[in-house]
């Protein structure tokens, strides 16, 4: 069962979550939230909506990610308050659920401004007195691609969940660093444990807090896109947007305070620096 896989090993794969039609549909979502980004030609905000768009030295601009497209896209947001997911996260943190990571992330082909350095996701969860219980947080990754080595998936290391909070020394952001073992090997953690977290269209991964992962370049002739969908148990975290109160599920309002701490004060469109 997929529960003992994310107790034991701090990650769990489960098979066509999603069907074949609408994998199609969310991949043409992707698509247009891709060209939205490309038009503005660089990084964008509007409230908790951002484009990272970075510049790749042979291909141009490239876009990274986007998050919280669900405000204004009706095909991404029915996922994060889709029946299956309260299925599936309410047996480890319960039905009131509160969302911090709606994200959408490509891997473009040749791009070397697509990898991410091995990393723990609790690296993000600032500041720490509003997420609680680390425990109470279960992050999804719908699979839209074919996820291998080469297309650049995920590479996780079993177990390192239980370690705690770990010192990996990246600096600067995660996605703006190489996933080098050489880190995990300075950390004391062995390199040769890495498992490529291998995907198809309509998979869903999830993981916790502490996993221990990474992911490579894309080294294939097409797109990797990997729509990522975090929960964490409402009464642990001061953040978020709701997803589900008492099992039934939450629409977006007024955008509350996730991660931009400007969200109240500079709400408007504009091109963030760096």
């Amino acid at each position: 069962m997929w529960q003992q896989d994310f107790e034991r090993d701090g990650y769990a794969v489960i098979r066509n979550v999603f069907s074949p039609a609408e994998v199609v549909a969310l991949a043409a979502a992707f698509d247009r939230e891709k060209a939205a980004a490309l038009a503005h030609g660089r990084s964008f905000r509007h409230g908790n909506l951002y484009y990272r768009v970075g510049n790749d030295p042979v291909l141009g601009p490239v876009v990274r990610l986007a998050q919280w497209p669900s405000y204004h896209d009706a095909v991404l947001g029915a996922v994060r308050t889709d029946p299956r997911m309260l299925q599936i996260i309410e047996p480890l943190i319960g039905p009131d659920l509160k969302q911090i990571i709606n994200q959408l992330h490509w891997k473009t082909p040749g791009s070397s401004a697509a990898e991410f350095a091995y990393h723990q996701d609790i690296r993000f969860r600032r500041p720490r007195e509003a997420y609680r219980d680390p425990l109470a947080y279960v992050q999804t990754g719908l699979a839209l691609d074919p996820h291998t080595r080469a297309s650049g998936a995920m590479r996780v290391l079993p177990g390192s969940h239980r370690l705690g909070e770990v010192a990996l020394n990246v600096a600067g952001r995660v996605g703006d660093n190489a996933a080098a073992e050489a880190a995990l090997t300075a950390a004391g953690l062995d390199p040769g444990k890495l498992v490529d977290l291998e995907l198809e269209p309509g998979d869903l991964a999830l993981w916790g807090l502490y996993l221990i992962h990474g992911s490579g370049r894309n080294t294939t002739a097409r797109d990797r896109r990997f729509y990522l969908n975090g929960y964490v148990a409402a009464d642990t975290c001061d953040r978020g947007e709701w997803a589900f109160r008492g099992g039934r599920p939450c629409t977006l309002g007024t955008p509350q305070k996730v991660s931009f701490e400007e969200i109240f004060t500079r709400p408007e469109p504009h091109y963030p620096e760096g």
